[in-house]
């Protein structure tokens, strides 16, 4: 099995992971304030990511590392997860969806100019068609609209593109989870504090799907998920591999039917099998189309 196809296994696993953030999120935000949960999630995953940094022994990132990874945390964790938090406090999950299949193209564009990736026009084509195809599925089946929510949505898919390019250009040399974990652990400084001044001041009223979706959230949308997600951008491309994302609503919008009941139509298999050809014609026409990052060593 060669590096880009392992690169796609890990891409479409993180993608599996990342599913069922938006409507953990939603079930969370019902019981916990949006602010809280952001910085609570991230606290949570910056102890587990600071505990195998010191259990793996792993070397500190130079100083010229420090700027990046803080931009993978103000993207992905602290830009995205507090923008749809505040958006899902306006719109449906299923609708927040929507946006998602705009973030391939964020990802993409933002892979060209942080990870100096060049694709041929046809790739951007395939790649334009699926969002489309994506965001117009959900808006049919996405509930109603807010301008609040619509506009944190559409500013979460700016800063999660850029954080997902940065991190997935860090990866070539550091390393796929010491990317996300350095970058957690560089936020605990403001996350513990906060987590602590904003908790609520009681835990009675607190339900456990509350609960269980803030721990999913914290170790797989936070954590395990962006092990397998910057491991798939690194080796097979952040823009081809980011196509997957594509696939990322149609997941997100099963489990919102299957567990906030929120209705889908049967035009999703349809859809999807479309969706699917875009993604694989994509992935042709980004094939070894990428030019590496000055000075980055790929990780094996």
């Amino acid at each position: 099995m060669n590096k880009v196809t392992k690169g796609w296994i890990n891409g479409f696993l993180g993608v599996l992971i990342f599913s069922g953030s938006l409507p953990a999120t939603r079930l969370a935000v019902a019981d916990f304030d949006p602010l809280f949960l952001t910085v609570c999630r991230a606290a949570i995953a910056g102890v587990l990511a600071g505990a195998l940094l010191l259990i793996f022994k792993v070397k500190r990132p130079v100083r010229s590392d420090i700027v990046p990874l803080l931009v993978v945390a103000f993207g992905v964790v602290i830009g995205f997860p507090l923008l749809t938090a505040l958006a899902l406090q306006y719109v449906t999950s299923a609708h927040a969806i929507i946006f998602i299949g705009l973030l391939p193209l964020s990802t993409a564009i933002f892979g060209v100019l942080r990870g100096g990736e060049r694709h041929r026009p046809p790739f951007w084509i395939f790649s334009a068609i699926g969002s489309f195809l994506v965001t117009g599925f959900a808006l049919i089946h996405g509930g109603e609209t807010s301008p609040i929510g619509d506009a944190f949505m559409l500013a979460s898919i700016i800063v999660c593109g850029l954080g997902y390019a940065e991190g997935a250009r860090l990866s070539r040399r550091l390393g796929n989870w010491q990317v996300i974990s350095w970058a957690l652990v560089l936020s605990l400084p403001l996350m513990l504090p906060l987590s602590y001044y904003l908790a609520p001041s009681s835990w009675e009223d607190i339900g456990r799907p509350a609960l269980f979706s803030l721990a999913y959230v914290s170790l797989f949308s936070m954590l395990i998920g962006f092990v397998f997600w910057y491991r798939g951008l690194a080796q097979g491309g952040i823009a081809a591999v980011g196509q997957l994302q594509l696939l990322q609503p149609f997941f997100g919008l099963l489990l919102a039917s299957l567990i906030l009941h929120e209705k889908v139509g049967w035009l999703l298999v349809a859809v999807n099998i479309v969706v699917v050809i875009c993604v694989i014609a994509a992935r042709k026409f980004a094939k070894e189309q990428v030019v590496p990052f000055k000075n980055e060593i790929e990780q094996n």
